[in-house]
C-alpha cells in the first residue's frame, strides 16, 4: 500500500483500494481521533455527490467516525463547495465530501475540509495517513459510552441556496433572462435550477436525472455538445455546465460557443477591478492559462500570477500574495470574498452579474481576451518517471520549444490524480500548435505507454 492522499484527498476505483469500505472506515477513524484532541465529540459533516458508490462510502465513513466518538452529520447529495458552507455556517469541526469531481461514475474519491471550510493541509493530511497505514487505529477506539452519533441534517439545500443567492448582487436583476443549465447529472442537480429560478431568471435544465452511473457521462462541464445545441435552439442567454460535485463552471454565450474558464476568470477579474474590489489589483490563474490571459491583464491593468496547477496550490497562492479571485482554466475559480473554495454556481453568479452590469451579451465579453492557439492531449501511461531524465521524451520538448521561442510555449505535467501526462502546448497558429503537440505526445505514448 503506497500514498494514500494525492493532489485532491483520496481518490481511486471504488469497490478497490483505497476506495473501499475498509479503507474509508479507518479514515473516518483517523479523523474523528485527530480532531478528538480538541474536543471530546467532534461534528464531521459528511456530503456526497450521485455515484452510486456514495452510499458505501458514506456508511463506512460514518461508521468509522462514529466508532472513534465522532458525531457525524449527513448531508446528503450536495456540492463539495456546499459541504464546506455547511461546516463554516454550523461551526463543526470538519467536513468530508465523496466524490470523484469531473471523473467517470466507477471512480470516487474523499476530500476533507477543515473547520474554517479550507481544505486540509499537508500536514493534516500526512496525520491521517500514518494512522490509517500505521494499522493502530484498532487499539484506539473509546468505549462504547464514549461512541458519537449520526444525524441526518435537514434543509441543507436551502441554506445553501440562501448563501448563493447574497453572493449576487442586490441592485441587479436576471429577472427573465433565459439560461440553460447542465447539471452533469451530478451534485447540483438540485440546487443549482432552483437558485437561478429563485432570483427570476427562465431556467431550462439538462442531465438533471442522476441514476448513480449517468454522473458527467458526455454532459456537465467536461462535454458541452448538448448544451451548446440547446442554448442556439431555445435562443438563450448563456448555457452553465457545473461537473459531478459542482465546483467547476464552463460556460456557453448566446450563440453556442464554449467560453473557457480563463475567459471567465478575466470577465470577473475585470468587472471587479472597475467597481474597486480587485484586491492588490491581482489575479491568480495557473501554469496551464491561455497565454492570451496574461497579456489581457496587462491591457486592463492588473496583474497576474501563476500558480501550480491544482486548486489548492491556486488558494496558496491567493492567500500568499492577497488576491480575491483565481482559479484553472478548468472553470474551478474561488471568490475568497464570498467562499472558501471553487464554487461552480457562485462563479455562474458573478458571470451573469458582469453581464447585467455592463448589459453586454457573453460573446462580447468573451471577446475581452483573445484566446491563443492551444491543443492538449492526455497520454495513458504506465509508469510517472522525471520527465527530464527520459532522453527521447526531453530532446523532443526542447526542439518545439525552441522552434516556438516567444511565439508560443510548451508545459508537459503528469495528473495529480490518474495515470496520465498531459502535453499542452501554445503557438501562433492551429497547424503548428497542433503539430509539436501531437509529436510530443507520439513519444510519450511509445515511450511509458
Amino acid at each position: 500500500m503506497g500514498k494514500l492522499f494525492g493532489t485532491d484527498g483520496v481518490r481511486g476505483e471504488a469497490n478497490r483500494y483505497p476506495m473501499d469500505a475498509g479503507t474509508a472506515f479507518a479514515v473516518g477513524q483517523a479523523v474523528a481521533h485527530i480532531l478528538k484532541k480538541d474536543h471530546t465529540h467532534p461534528r464531521i459533516v459528511i456530503g456526497k455527490d450521485t455515484r452510486i458508490s456514495g452510499y458505501m462510502i458514506e456508511s463506512a465513513l460514518e461508521s468509522g467516525l462514529t466508532s472513534m466518538g465522532g458525531h457525524a452529520y449527513l448531508a446528503g447529495v450536495l456540492p463539495t463547495p456546499g459541504i464546506a458552507f455547511v461546516v463554516q455556517s454550523m461551526r463543526a469541526d470538519a467536513g468530508i465530501v465523496i466524490s470523484a469531481s469531473h471523473n467517470p461514475y466507477q471512480d470516487n474519491g474523499i476530500k476533507i475540509f477543515g473547520g474554517s471550510g479550507f481544505k486540509l493541509s499537508d500536514e493534516q493530511e500526512e496525520k491521517i495517513e500514518d494512522l490509517v497505514l500505521g494499522r493502530t487505529l484498532p487499539g484506539l477506539v473509546p468505549q462504547a459510552k464514549d461512541m458519537g452519533q449520526a444525524l441526518r441534517l435537514e434543509d441543507v439545500n436551502g441554506r445553501y441556496i440562501v448563501f448563493l443567492k447574497n453572493t449576487f448582487p442586490r441592485d441587479l436583476s436576471i429577472q427573465g433572462m433565459k439560461i440553460v443549465l447542465d447539471t452533469a447529472n451530478g451534485a447540483t442537480y438540485k440546487v443549482a435550477p432552483e437558485t437561478f429560478w429563485e432570483l427570476g431568471a427562465k431556467v431550462e435544465v439538462l442531465h438533471n436525472a442522476p441514476n448513480g452511473i449517468n454522473i458527467n457521462a458526455d454532459c456537465g462541464s467536461q462535454h458541452t455538445r448538448d448544451l451548446r445545441a440547446k442554448v442556439v435552439e431555445s435562443g438563450a442567454a448563456v448555457g452553465l455546465a457545473f461537473d459531478g460535485d459542482g465546483d467547476r463552471l464552463i460556460a456557453v454565450d448566446e450563440k453556442g460557443r464554449e467560453i473557457s474558464g480563463d475567459q471567465i476568470l478575466l470577465i470577473c477579474a475585470k468587472m471587479l477591478k472597475e467597481e474597486g474590489r480587485l484586491k492588490n489589483d491581482l489575479l491568480v490563474s495557473t501554469v496551464m492559462s491561455n497565454l492570451g490571459l496574461r497579456v489581457a491583464c496587462r491591457k486592463y491593468g492588473f496583474r497576474h500570477h501563476a500558480a501550480k496547477v491544482g486548486d489548492r496550490y491556486v488558494l496558496e497562492d491567493m492567500l500568499r500574495l492577497g488576491s480575491v479571485v483565481g482559479g484553472e482554466d478548468s472553470g474551478h475559480m474561488i471568490f475568497l470574498d464570498h467562499h472558501t473554495t471553487g464554487d461552480g454556481i457562485l462563479t455562474a453568479l458573478q458571470l451573469l452579474a458582469a453581464m447585467a452590469r455592463t448589459g453586454k451579451p457573453l460573446s462580447e465579453l468573451a471577446a475581452l481576451m483573445d484566446v491563443y492557439p492551444q491543443k492538449l492531449i492526455n497520454v495513458d501511461v504506465k509508469s510517472k518517471p522525471d520527465l527530464a531524465t527520459v532522453p527521447r521524451i526531453r530532446e523532443t520538448i526542447d526542439k518545439a520549444e525552441r522552434e516556438l521561442g516567444e511565439e508560443g510555449r510548451v508545459l508537459v505535467r503528469y495528473s495529480g490524480t490518474q495515470n496520465m501526462c498531459r502535453v499542452m502546448v501554445e503557438g501562433p497558429s492551429v497547424d503548428v500548435t497542433e503539430k509539436f503537440c501531437r509529436e510530443i505526445a507520439d513519444v510519450i505514448e511509445r515511450t511509458l505507454g
